[in-house]
């Protein structure tokens, strides 16, 4: 490829071991945990994205005329479409029907891990047009292989529109993250809630622990095996209730867990020595990212306080702008959590199958959007009288 610059160089990488952490890192920088090299290699090596399990790496590198690598983007080939959460499983299902091949498709996301963040990962300083050069690269990489489609999944925002400005069709989904508004501490958060929803917060976190329980809130050196034992018993639990098999194994977490601890929340309950339940978390700059959750019993209010409640907790002591938990789950309003829009982009080179997908997908976004703003209807944070000249605070 050439620029006004110069020769550009785009290869594909079949391990992110191929690429120094240090040259990543430096592209990925550090606001987000779950695009850093440590992440994806202890996926990749850990044998949880491998071709054995349909996750086949291909991740791009941009190297400019000084053969210097100056962006990088998380790319696999994917033989299913499991652990993704965006879901195209009627994509692939009518195109074959049509007599098409979808699998494999290429992804550029983070596996296992529906967190927004970064995909065209570009070092500091680098000209603008560089993304364009490793969009290009990816779409050129699609069509040598006269592959199905392409895919990018939770992009930010910014990176979104620029999808879209290239050729891919953009599809709106949703989750709920809550925002940090200066609270000085949780009952300050608690005061920002209407006083039926104060209440309930209250009464849900009190009765979670009425059973003689404790909460451990470990993070960097506290993080032993011993907590991750007992954590991945609880994931495979959960996992196989919910999809029957899990897509992590314990050695991932082990390999995090010695890696970077720095980056890792782990939320324990614990009834004497004997822990019961555990959330996941993963700890970027300035956000929590709420990850698995697993228990062993049904104990009442007891997720909610793991995932919501003490993520708050700890978001606002750190002084962290927020704490994303995902999707599903219209319950997390009630907790505040508010809707928020998020974003994937598709670049399918068949005629008629893109025109297919972009009429489904602009009927969707229609609906995503009605139920963004009827779900934020819904909200359980108190709504100020304008005609009054100073706020009331309501009080149990």
């Amino acid at each position: 490829m050439n620029d006004t610059s110069g020769t550009i160089t785009v290869r594909v990488h079949a391990s992110i071991a191929e690429i120094p952490a240090e040259t990543w890192d430096a592209c990925a920088g550090d606001a987000n945990p779950t695009v850093c090299h440590t992440f994806l290699q202890a996926l990749e090596e850990s044998g949880s994205t491998t071709a054995r399990t349909g996750w086949t790496p291909q991740h791009l590198s941009l190297a400019g005329p000084d053969g210097a690598i100056n962006g990088v983007a998380p790319l696999y080939a994917k033989t299913h479409s499991y652990g993704e959460y965006i879901f195209d499983y009627g994509w692939a299902d009518a195109y074959e029907r049509a007599g098409g091949r979808y699998y494999p498709k290429l992804l550029s996301a983070v596996p296992f891990t529906p967190v927004p963040g970064p995909r065209i990962l570009l070092r500091s300083g680098t000209p603008a047009e560089a993304r364009d050069h490793l969009l290009a690269g990816m779409i050129e990489f699609t069509k040598s292989r006269r592959i199905s489609s392409l895919h990018v999944n939770f992009p930010e925002p910014g990176e979104a529109e620029a999808l879209s400005e290239a050729g891919f069709l953009q599809r709106l989904g949703q989750q709920f993250h809550w925002t940090n508004e200066g609270y000085r501490d949780f009952d300050d958060f608690l005061e920002a809630l209407n006083s039926r929803k104060r209440k309930a917060v209250k009464k849900e976190r009190r009765e979670a622990l009425a059973r003689g329980l404790d909460i451990e809130v470990l993070t960097g050196s506290d993080l032993k095996p011993r907590h991750w034992d007992a954590f991945f018993e609880f994931y495979l639990a959960t996992s196989d209730r919910k999809w029957g098999s899990a897509y992590l194994n314990r050695r991932f977490f082990a390999m995090i867990g010695e890696r970077m601890p720095e980056n890792i929340v782990l939320v324990m309950a614990r009834r004497g020595a004997t822990y019961v339940a555990g959330a996941f978390n993963l700890l970027g700059k300035d956000t929590i990212y709420g990850r698995n959750w697993g228990s062993y019993g049904d104990y009442k209010f007891l997720h909610f306080e793991c995932c919501y409640y003490q993520a708050i907790d700890f978001a606002i002591r750190r002084g962290l702008k927020r704490v994303e938990a995902g999707a599903q789950g219209s319950h997390k309003i009630q907790r505040g959590y508010l809707p928020v829009p998020t974003y994937s982009a598709h670049w399918i080179p068949d005629p008629a199958f893109r025109r297919a997908v972009a009429q489904f997908l602009a009927r969707e976004r229609e609906m995503v959007a009605h139920k963004i703003e009827g779900l934020t209807e819904f909200s359980p944070f108190r709504q100020e009288d304008p005609s009054c000249s100073s706020p009331t605070t309501e009080r149990e």
